[in-house]
């Protein structure tokens, strides 16, 4: 198996010690791989919407002579899977867009003996938004570096309980907050600017006043977890 990346490595240490763990969108199986061969997982499910990727798993486990212990599933996202398949639930290396396309597709996610685990690409304040919004609590978030890049990855599991009172910053604060290492920081400052920029861009264009409201408010929530000097 090549290298195991960090990124995936910080993914992997959300899962919980025991549990049957679920990669949606596996590619090469490299993470259900990790956690089977490094005994989290007793056994695990691998799934991709396409055939390619799973001819890609299919090489990785009969490498790792894992074939026994990782089941192999055309699915797209949740569609093919239910709640007895798997105990933690993995997204790992996709857009929040499509990751709050796949959760809102399942209907039994609302369940309070899973986990579910993401890492991803873009947009997290997607799946942060869709996760609040829906009963589930963010239990820890972590960052770190792969290939001098900044990656998040976050868990959360449903609560059943009342909606808290969020600040409206958090779906870009997430726990992530908590979080006082370097890669935690620079992806703060990336989203402070990128935030910044897009708000003066709307503003000078007259446009989306509302949203430009909304980001000039959740500015200095977001400004204190970066390294942004308090004069800029």
């Amino acid at each position: 198996m090549q290298r195991f990346s960090p990124r995936l490595k910080m993914t992997a240490e959300m899962v919980r010690d025991g549990a049957v763990a679920a990669d949606i969108g596996t590619d090469h199986a490299y993470l259900p791989a990790y956690l089977v061969s490094s005994g989290t997982c007793p056994r695990a499910l691998a799934t991709d919407l396409r055939e390619g990727p799973l001819r890609n798993a299919a090489e990785t486990l009969a490498q790792l002579s894992l074939s026994d212990k990782i089941e192999l599933r055309l699915s797209d996202g949740l569609d093919g899977i239910s709640s007895d398949d798997a105990d933690d639930f993995i997204f790992a290396g996709m857009g929040g867009t499509l990751i709050v396309e796949m959760l809102s597709r399942a209907v039994w996610i609302k369940d309070k003996t899973k986990r579910f685990v993401f890492q991803p690409m873009s947009r997290p304040e997607e799946v942060r938004a869709f996760l609040i919004s829906n009963g589930f609590t963010i239990l820890y978030e972590n960052a770190c570096f792969d290939e001098c890049r900044p990656y998040i990855a976050f868990c959360a599991e449903y609560s059943q309980a009342e909606a808290k009172d969020y600040a409206d910053s958090y779906i870009y604060t997430g726990e992530l907050f908590r979080c006082k290492n370097d890669a935690a920081s620079y992806h703060f400052t990336k989203t402070y600017i990128y935030l910044k920029k897009r708000a003066d861009a709307l503003e000078y264009a007259n446009l989306l006043p509302d949203e430009v409201e909304f980001i000039r408010k959740i500015l200095p929530d977001i400004k204190q977890y970066t390294k942004i000097q308090a004069k800029d």
